[in-house]
């Protein structure tokens, strides 16, 4: 199929940042683009060819969209997983499949793939109720402390909870959740699996993560992680086995934890474009971004090794600052050598909210660091 300056039209399922950068490769190669998002404000709107305004959740929404175009992507997990399984027996192209959406939508269900799959995770018990987990430590059949993550709908630290004590569990959500172990790890680390339908698969060097302790969101991402190269390619490998169990097709980004005695334990995925490779666009020979665009077409997948080391920072609304955003202080982060701002386009921050992202390259990784940690504590996103 001629996908360049045709009639051919990709579908994307939600118009966020990820999207966003998606767009710009698109651009790049002329291929006509259709975008789907619930706000009016999404960032894809000034870059797509076409907008639709739509519930993503909604079953007719996301279907009668589908019908309109020749493949269909997400950028986003919260999507209706019927109307697109209903797609697929129609015959339009779907990736990730809906089959393996479903799956990873759950974090329980997630999680018992992992277990049936033989992949290493952390221990967990799954709970239908969050009264079965008050239940459990009362009769003493869970041991605080534990993760406790809400089994749908959790994005961007939401969702996710470590419960040292009874209170803790106060306002959670009361549904479907699970319980896991407390990993004592030393490093979080992520790797990037690509895979289009004809099964030619690359990974992305491993990343290290830095999160923050309040929010649990990533602070910093430094690739190549700061890691042994056996360790490197073990968790290649457990990646590369996640991808091949889920016959996936697109970006798979496998999040997992070095432990103490650095066994590599995974801890969830997602299958699009990722938080964790957003340091490529700068730093790779291939950005996530076109990589993505790349398996989902079935063209030949680009080479995935760094140019330059690269460290990302997050540029995450500031606490106590709500209303129109003002990016302070973004003159002087663009005076340093190899400093790239990313501005998603949001025009409301609220605190902890995601805004853009900042790359840094440098062939000394360590100085890569010591420049992010300066751009860090330079910028601030508040509102006016």
């Amino acid at each position: 199929m001629n996908y360049f300056s045709s009639n051919f039209k990709l579908g994307i399922l939600g118009g966020g940042q990820l999207g966003k950068m998606l767009l710009y490769n698109t651009r790049k190669f002329d291929i006509y683009t259709a975008v789907l998002d619930s706000s009016e404000e999404a960032p894809c709107k000034i870059a797509s060819d076409e907008f639709h305004l739509g519930d993503l959740m909604n079953y007719d929404v996301v279907y009668n969209f589908g019908k309109q175009v020749d493949v269909l992507t997400i950028e986003i997990e919260n999507v209706n997983v019927d109307a697109l399984e209903d797609l697929e027996k129609e015959g339009v192209k779907v990736y990730p499949a809906s089959k393996t959406l479903r799956t990873i939508q759950n974090k329980a269900k997630q999680k018992l793939f992992y277990i049936d799959h033989n992949l290493p995770t952390a221990p967990f018990t799954r709970f239908a109720y969050l009264s079965e987990i008050e239940d459990a430590i009362k009769n003493g059949s869970l041991e605080l402390p534990f993760v406790w993550k809400a089994a749908q709908f959790g994005y961007d630290g939401n969702g996710v909870k470590i419960v040292k004590k009874l209170s803790d569990l106060e306002n959670l959500p009361k549904g479907e959740c699970i319980a896991e172990n407390l990993i004592p790890f030393k490093n979080e680390l992520a790797v990037i699996v690509a895979r289009n339908p004809s099964g030619e698969t690359k990974t992305y060097p491993v990343v290290e993560m830095e999160f923050h302790p309040e929010a649990n969101q990533v602070e910093y991402v430094i690739c190549p992680a700061r890691i042994s190269n056996e360790l490197a390619k073990k968790a290649m490998n457990i990646a590369l086995k996640v991808s091949k169990s889920f016959e996936h097709v697109g970006l798979l980004a496998v999040e997992m934890f070095q432990t103490q005695n650095d066994e590599i334990l995974i801890n969830e995925v997602a299958p699009r474009p990722h938080n964790s490779g957003h340091q490529t666009i700068e730093a790779s020979y291939t950005s996530q971004f076109e990589q993505h665009i790349r398996a989902i077409l079935d063209l030949p997948l680009g080479r995935t090794d760094n140019k330059v080391g690269g460290v990302m920072v997050n540029l995450v609304g500031a606490e106590g600052f709500t209303g129109n955003v003002v990016y302070k202080n973004i003159e002087n982060i663009m005076k340093m050598d190899g400093v790239t701002p990313h501005i998603y386009g949001k025009k409301q921050t609220r605190p902890f909210r995601k805004m853009g992202h900042v790359t840094i390259v440098n062939e000394d990784l360590g100085e890569a660091r010591r420049i992010a940690q300066e751009v860090k504590h330079n910028i601030k996103v508040i509102s006016e």
